[in-house]
């Protein structure tokens, strides 16, 4: 008798835990995880950390509409906390160990260097959302920030222009990696083709976090006495609050020397005050002084977002900027693929991504390239305003579409414009 009832129990408890195990099962058979890759800490945390913000804020917005193919998406954040190899750790882990369908991060394209082999390796999917230097295809990465053709040449030449000053002489300053140099690289090459002699061309480089810049604006006073200059700037992250400091102590000014930055958004120049530098200028596809009801309404919605969630300074003064606009792109654009592919199955996703189209909060309908993983996108060139704001000098007449092999780097003309299948084309 009292075996039957310890069997019997037994029997009972074996049942119970084994329903538990099965609703566990079933509730992380609910779910789609979503892997967030952002620096909350160390020298990018000043432009990463909204990043991880929007991507909650739209993993949000679409599980209140009911999630994708009938399940909720679950984020799962880390903080690889500005340090590159980290990065790659991160990702092992929330491709191994969290098995999330998806990956929105990276800032730095030497973060993006550090994650490309395990995405490739593991067959994962990364939406990187910050404009870069080209020179890399990758079957497992959508780019949705702007190559140098939708960003660094329009800048150049609108500086070279007669409503952009006229420059003759140029000083290429940025942070010590590999954006900042391959893109002055792509640059030099293209200011060599106008006509612009190397004795033109000044290049400057700063390791991260670099926050003396003294010296360097004094540099830059000095190169400029010998002909109207302008200073293209890729100084990434926390660096560039003393840089435009400098500017403003040194009194250097738009309309004798004009920096455009390609790093520096509403977001970066919250920590500045912005009426000594009012008219350098900024190149980006989005600001979020731009007049639309889509913008109107993408604004609307962080305002609310940030103030619920009590997301520092933004929930007092919320700024949008053009990465998390890519962020939001991207994250979409992903959901509809899954949606047409039925499934979250990797190389389903990358197939139905191609000519993917999302009406943009910068005005246009941003559409996926069919081919290349890259966004056709709209090019505006902003001055600082005295409120930290941008005021819209110069833009595309639509979108553009994206060359992630520069036709300034010789030997690229040979290079298909596509990810070849299995591999990334491009490692450095």
């Amino acid at each position: 008798m009292q075996r039957r009832f310890t069997l019997k129990a037994l029997a009972a408890a074996t049942a119970v835990s084994t329903l538990g195990l099965a609703s566990m099962a079933a509730h992380a058979a609910d779910t789609i995880k979503v892997g967030v890759l952002h620096s909350l800490s160390g020298t990018m945390a000043i432009s990463e950390t909204v990043l991880k913000d929007t991507v909650l804020m739209a993993i949000d917005e679409i599980n209140a509409k009911g999630g994708v193919l009938g399940k909720k998406l679950e984020p799962v954040v880390v903080d690889p906390a500005s340090n590159w190899p980290l990065f790659a750790e991160k990702t092992k882990q929330l491709l191994g160990q969290d098995k999330v369908a998806v990956i929105f991060g990276c800032w730095t394209s030497v973060s993006r260097k550090s994650v490309l082999p395990v995405v490739e390796e593991m067959n994962g999917l990364l939406f990187y959302p910050v404009q870069y230097e080209g020179e890399e295809l990758s079957k497992n990465v959508f780019y949705t920030g702007a190559a140098p053709n939708q960003q660094a040449i329009p800048a150049v030449d609108y500086l070279m222009s007669k409503d952009g000053g006229s420059a003759k002489r140029w000083v290429l300053l940025g942070t010590d990696y590999v954006y900042p140099r391959t893109t002055n690289k792509i640059l030099r090459a293209y200011l060599k083709s106008k006509g612009v002699a190397d004795k033109d061309i000044d290049e400057k480089y700063t390791p991260f976090g670099h926050s003396d810049y003294q010296t360097i604006v004094a540099d830059i006073k000095k190169f400029a006495a010998g002909g109207k200059t302008a200073v293209v700037s890729t100084i990434n992250g926390d660096s560039n609050v003393p840089f435009y400091k400098e500017l403003g102590n040194a009194g250097l000014k738009a309309k004798d020397v004009p920096v455009v930055a390609f790093s520096v958004g509403e977001e970066e120049l919250r920590g500045v005050d912005t009426k000594p530098l009012v008219g350098h200028l900024a190149a980006w596809n989005y600001f979020m002084s731009i007049k639309n009801p889509t913008n109107d309404a993408f604004i609307k919605q962080w305002a609310a977002y940030a103030k619920a969630k009590n997301i520092p300074g933004h929930k007092d003064k919320p700024l949008t900027n053009d990465p998390m606009e890519a962020t939001y792109i991207g994250i979409h654009m992903w959901k509809q693929a899954v949606e047409k592919a039925k499934s979250t199955d990797v190389d389903k996703v990358i197939a139905a991504m191609a000519g993917q189209t999302f009406k943009a909060p910068s005005g246009i309908v941003s559409k996926m390239d069919e081919k290349n993983h890259h966004l056709h996108k709209s090019v505006f060139i902003g001055e600082i305003k005295a409120d930290g704001q941008f005021n819209v000098v110069w833009k595309t007449p639509g979108p553009v579409k994206a060359k992630p092999w520069s036709p300034y780097i010789e030997g690229n003309d040979k290079k298909k414009d596509e990810p070849e299948k299995g591999a990334a084309v491009a490692k450095k």
